[in-house]
């Protein structure tokens, strides 16, 4: 599986995996089904909410990483 990195789409990322929503509703991301929204970078997304895009980073690639 590939990694996800800083210009991964959140679109790309959730329909890689939908189980890794929760990772964005922790930080804030309350709107995954927007279409703005799945159009952002994660490090877009991180900036907006105020994330560290690293942190988020290691946890959704440590999380597909189990899969």
């Amino acid at each position: 599986m590939a990694a996800i990195t800083k210009d991964t789409l959140i679109g790309d990322i959730l329909t890689l995996d939908s189980t890794t929503a929760p990772y964005f509703l922790e930080m804030g991301m309350h709107c995954l089904g927007c279409p703005a929204s799945r159009g952002e970078t994660l490090e877009q997304a991180c900036m907006v909410h105020g994330v560290s895009v690293d942190e988020l980073l290691q946890k959704l690639n440590d999380h597909l990483a189990k899969k």
